[in-house]
């Protein structure tokens, strides 16, 4: 006679999210990455959507490719401490604004950025302790190369300039956390939710939470 068991949900404790930054040179796989932890319903992952003043094109939409301010908006947003990073680029302005991220993070959940070395200085000088950074280095420069040509969608020159920007920002690997080298995508997607799965129970992340569940447990 089969007895009917009865299985309980695991107790889960409230945590405060983090910053996920992924960077890599050009044609590494960080774009590919985030492109997939981003599909992937159950990883819950919120993209930061940077706030530019360029102009917007026509393919863009306001509020998914980017938050389109004016010049003066973002000066005056910069000067109230409002990005956790910002860069001129070309004449214009790019930065990551803090009460977006900041909203997400008191729910406890995780906010994806794609961003390269020097704005993630700036992000982990301005809130260290929520910050996870990842570099992803390619298997060789000879593959390195091989890809940028694949996509067909640059210039030799442009392509040469890439690959000496990278060998640029590759020298910058030992200022993250993690550094995954990507010779099988799928192999290195699953190295970077192991990364995650791991930061997301530190116990940092869920002090005040973990604070008050001890104390229910201790007056038991």
């Amino acid at each position: 006679m089969s007895r009917m068991t009865h299985s309980r949900s695991p107790i889960e404790i409230g945590r405060r999210g983090l910053m996920l930054i992924l960077s890599s040179p050009s044609g590494a796989g960080k774009t590919t990455l985030t492109r997939m932890l981003l599909q992937d319903k159950d990883v819950d992952l919120t993209l930061s959507v940077s706030v530019t003043t360029r102009e917007r094109r026509s393919s863009e939409v306001d509020g998914i490719h980017y938050h389109f301010i004016s010049r003066q908006d973002f000066e005056r947003r910069r000067a109230d401490g409002d990005f956790l990073e910002w860069a001129e680029v070309h004449g214009n302005y790019y930065g990551s604004p803090r009460s977006l991220v900041e909203k997400v993070l008191t729910q406890g959940r995780d906010v994806l950025f794609d961003i390269d070395y020097q704005g993630t200085r700036q992000v982990r000088q301005t809130a260290p302790e929520d910050v996870v950074t990842i570099f992803i280095l390619p298997p060789s420069m000879k593959e390195l190369q091989a890809r940028l040509e694949r996509r067909a969608e640059d210039s030799a020159d442009t392509i040469a300039k890439r690959l000496a920007n990278s060998r640029n920002e590759i020298q910058r690997w030992a200022e993250y956390d993690y550094v995954l080298v990507n010779d099988d995508l799928q192999h290195t997607y699953l190295q970077v939710m192991t990364i995650l799965k791991g930061e997301r129970l530190r116990r940092p992340r869920a002090q005040n939470a973990v604070t008050e569940f001890v104390k229910k447990l201790l007056a038991e």
